[in-house]
C-alpha cells in the first residue's frame, strides 16, 4: 500500500471522532476562535493530516462522579461469580471437615411425632372458635341485638383472649414442640390483624349479609385489611400454581441444608450462651454466622413471596402488591415501607390513622407503629424459644437511632449501603442468636440425643430442668 492510500485510510478512520468532537466543542462554546487572518498560519482543521492531528475531545473517565455511565453489569457478574466461588470453598471446607449433614428425613420425623404436635394442632383448630365468635358479633349488632359500643367491647374482649390463649398454652403445656409454638403463633396473631381489621371495616360502614363463607375468605386471603369486596382475577392459573409450589419446595430445601451444613456445626462448636461468652468469643461467633443467618433471610423473603402468590392465585386475589424494592432502599425508613406491605397498610390503616385522629402528632404516631413492630418481631421468636432478652426489639430501637441521626450523611449509593449493613448485622443476627442459646440449652439437656435442625421440632428447654 503507497502512502497515499495508506493516508485516506486514516483519514477515514478518525474522521467521525474529530467532526464530532468539534461540533461539541463548537456548540458547548468551550473555545472561542478569534479571526484568522491570510497570513496566519493553517489551523488544525485546515492542516492535510488533520484527521490524524484530532484525537482527543473532553470527557470524564467512567468511573469519576462527573461522569454519567450506568452500565455495570459487567462489574456485577464479576462479584457474583467471586461470591460463588468464595462461598464454594467455604462449603468445600464445611464438607472435609464435618461431612455431609444434610437430612431432610429428620424434619419429616419430628414433624409427624404425635407427642410433640398434637396440642400444636389443637392450637390451630381452636383458632375457628375466635373467627366465629367475631362472625356473630357482627351479626348480632347487624339485627340490632348489639350495640355498636357493646360489640366493640366484646370484640376486644375476643381479641384479647385470642392473643392470650396461645402464649398460655404454649408456656404451660409441656408437649408443645418449638416448632409447633411458632407456627401456632404466628398463626393466631396474623388471626388477631385480620379479626381486628374485620370488626374496624365493618364498624365503618355497617355490611349487610355477613356470610361465613366471606369471612373466611379474608382469613385466607393474603392480606391483613378487610374490606367490602377484593379485587379478583378472571380465572385459577394452574401452571403458575403449580411454579409458586415449586419454589417453596427448592426454596425450603436449600433453607434446611444452610442450617443443618452450615449453622449448625457452628453452634456445635459453642459451650456457652451468647449472654455468657466474653466479648471475643462473641464477636467470633457473630462473625460466622453472619453469611448464613443473611442467606437464610433472603430465602425467607423469597419463600414469603412465593407462598403470598400461590394464596393469591389459589383465591384469585388480585392486589399482589406484597413488598416494594426495599433492595433500592437508601433508608431505613423507606425499606420498612417497602419490606412488608401488607403489614404496612394495616399499621397505617388501624393504628397509624387512628391515632392522629386523636390528635397525636404524626411523627409520634410513627414512632408508636415502630415501637409496636419491633415488640411484636420479639414477641413472635421469644415466647416459642422461652428466652425473652430483648435483643431484637433493642437492635431495632438502634436501627431507628441510626435512621433518624446518620439520614443526612448516607444518601444514595451511600445510604442504601447503610441499609444492606444494618441488614447483615441487625435483627436477622439477633434471631439467631435466640435460636444459638436454645440450642445450647436443649444439647446440654441432651448430651446423648442426636442434634436436629437447630431442634426447632423439639420440647423447649424449660422439659430438661421438669424431667430432672
Amino acid at each position: 500500500m503507497n502512502p497515499r492510500t495508506l493516508m485516506a485510510v486514516m483519514r477515514k478512520r478518525f474522521a467521525s471522532v474529530c467532526s464530532s468532537s468539534s461540533a461539541e466543542e463548537d456548540s458547548a462554546g468551550l473555545y472561542d476562535s478569534a479571526p484568522i487572518s491570510s497570513s496566519d498560519p493553517p489551523s488544525e482543521q485546515e492542516h492535510p493530516c488533520a484527521s490524524l492531528l484530532c484525537c482527543h475531545s473532553v470527557q470524564d473517565s467512567l468511573l469519576s462522579s462527573n461522569s454519567s455511565f450506568t452500565r455495570y453489569r459487567g462489574i456485577l457478574n464479576w462479584i457474583i461469580i467471586l461470591l460463588v466461588l468464595t462461598h464454594a470453598h467455604l462449603f468445600l471446607e464445611n464438607f472435609i471437615q464435618h461431612g455431609f449433614l444434610i437430612d431432610v428425613k429428620k424434619v419429616f420425623q419430628h414433624l409427624i411425632e404425635d407427642n410433640c404436635n398434637w396440642p400444636s394442632v389443637s392450637l390451630i383448630l381452636g383458632a375457628n372458635v375466635f373467627a366465629i365468635t367475631a362472625l356473630l358479633l357482627e351479626r348480632f349488632q347487624e339485627k340490632g341485638a348489639l350495640s355498636p359500643t357493646n360489640g366493640h367491647r366484646l370484640h376486644l374482649a375476643n381479641l384479647g383472649l385470642l392473643l392470650l390463649f396461645p402464649a398460655a398454652v404454649i408456656v404451660h403445656e409441656p408437649t408443645t414442640s418449638t416448632g409447633g409454638a411458632f407456627f401456632s403463633l404466628w398463626l393466631y396473631t396474623v388471626l388477631g390483624m385480620k379479626l381486628y381489621s374485620y370488626q374496624e371495616a365493618n364498624h365503618w360502614y355497617r355490611q349487610a349479609h355477613l356470610t361465613d363463607a366471606d369471612l373466611y375468605y379474608f382469613l385466607l386471603a393474603p392480606t391483613l385489611c378487610y374490606q367490602r369486596d377484593f379485587p379478583c382475577t378472571p380465572k385459577v392459573h394452574i401452571n403458575k400454581l403449580l411454579h409458586r409450589l415449586l419454589e417453596m419446595v427448592i426454596v425450603i430445601q436449600i433453607m434446611v441444608g444452610i442450617v443443618q451444613q452450615w449453622i449448625e456445626p457452628i453452634f456445635q462448636r459453642s459451650e456457652n450462651s451468647f449472654s455468657s461468652m466474653d466479648i471475643t468469643m462473641r464477636v467470633e461467633h457473630l462473625v460466622g454466622l453472619v453469611a448464613p443467618t443473611h442467606f437464610l433471610w433472603l430465602l425467607f423473603f423469597f419463600l414469603n413471596h412465593s407462598y403470598l402468590n400461590f394464596c393469591a392465585e389459589l383465591l384469585r386475589f388480585g392486589d399482589r402488591h406484597f413488598y416494594g424494592d426495599w433492595w433500592n432502599a437508601t433508608t431505613l425508613i423507606t425499606f420498612w415501607r417497602n419490606w412488608n406491605i401488607p403489614f404496612q397498610k394495616w399499621c397505617h390503616r388501624h393504628v397509624y390513622t387512628q391515632l392522629v385522629e386523636k390528635n397525636v402528632p404524626s411523627s409520634r404516631a410513627e414512632l408508636l407503629v415502630f415501637l409496636m413492630s419491633a415488640a411484636v418481631c420479639e414477641y413472635m421468636i421469644a415466647l416459642p424459644l422461652h428466652s425473652c432478652r430483648l435483643w431484637i426489639f433493642l437492635v431495632m430501637v438502634f436501627e431507628l437511632l441510626v435512621a433518624v441521626f446518620l439520614k443526612d450523611y448516607f444518601q444514595g449509593n451511600y445510604g442504601n449501603g447503610l441499609v444492606w449493613l444494618c441488614h447483615l448485622l441487625g435483627p436477622p443476627l439477633a434471631v439467631i442468636t435466640y435460636f444459638h442459646d436454645h440450642y445450647i440449652s436443649f444439647h446440654n439437656c441432651h448430651q446423648s440425643s442426636p442434634s436436629p435442625l437447630i431442634s426447632v421440632h423439639h420440647l423447649p428447654s424449660r422439659v430438661c430442668l421438669q424431667s430432672q
